[in-house]
């Protein structure tokens, strides 16, 4: 599986008529990147395009409906498409391929452990920092609560986790007290949220949040953290 970072992508760009060994070339290829365990490869039928000899190919032109392009797409690591980039060169006699560096922002995958699974209870001790962000309730960034937007900066980021603690009483550096009571309903209840996570990433994740926030608080904190997991074995 794909893991967040830099990584390659690869297009590779045939007409649905070229001839491989065996067949179709594009399902030659296709077969070829599987063979190869790249981690995941898309063949895509544009509806109509054209080529060096500018000429439209479409399904209404039934002359020339076989001459279609595909396109094959797939992104793995700098390494891999290294690897196998030598042999796809030999195989696409006619055609192009074009190589992108490209980021991973995301890499997740919904595969759900076997039922008959074995689980370990896993401790894990080290040290990390805790970061603190004090904050308004009615704080907002583009349209939407503040620290909504910034519990989304941190999941995009890959921290590993974040709470947010909404307050019933409080004041900041203005002396304003805030509360919530039946006769008196605060719009701007205090809200605080609370991260851990290693130096380095909460270090990157604090610059983030400081563009974010025009009035509030961060503070940094080290602390030593016991992590209990529950996962199959």
């Amino acid at each position: 599986m794909l893991i967040r970072g830099a990584a390659k992508k690869v297009t590779i760009y045939l007409n649905e008529d070229a001839r491989g060994a065996h067949g179709p070339l594009h399902n030659s290829v296709m077969e070829f990147l599987m063979h190869k365990s790249v981690a995941g490869a898309t063949l895509i039928r544009p509806h109509s395009g054209f080529g060096s000899h500018h000429q439209m190919h479409s399904p209404d032109m039934e002359a020339r409906a076989e001459h279609l392009p595909v396109r094959i797409e797939f992104i793995d690591t700098a390494e891999r498409v290294d690897q196998i980039l030598p042999t796809l060169y030999d195989m696409v006699t006619d055609g192009l391929i074009e190589v992108q560096d490209t980021t991973i922002v995301k890499a997740s995958s919904s595969e759900k452990p076997s039922q008959n699974a074995a689980y370990l209870k896993k401790r894990e001790q080290k040290a990390a920092r805790l970061m603190r962000i004090f904050l308004g309730e009615a704080d907002q960034w583009d349209g939407e609560p503040l620290y909504d937007a910034i519990v989304k900066r941190l999941r995009m980021m890959e921290i590993s986790g974040a709470t947010v603690h909404r307050g019933i009483l409080g004041y900041g550096a203005k002396g304003h007290t805030h509360k919530q009571s039946f006769l008196h309903l605060s719009r701007d209840l205090p809200v605080m949220i609370s991260v851990i996570d290693s130096a380095e990433k909460l270090d990157e994740a604090a610059a983030a949040i400081e563009q974010m926030m025009s009035d509030g608080l961060i503070v940094m904190s080290d602390v030593e953290v016991i992590r209990l997991i529950h996962a199959p074995s």
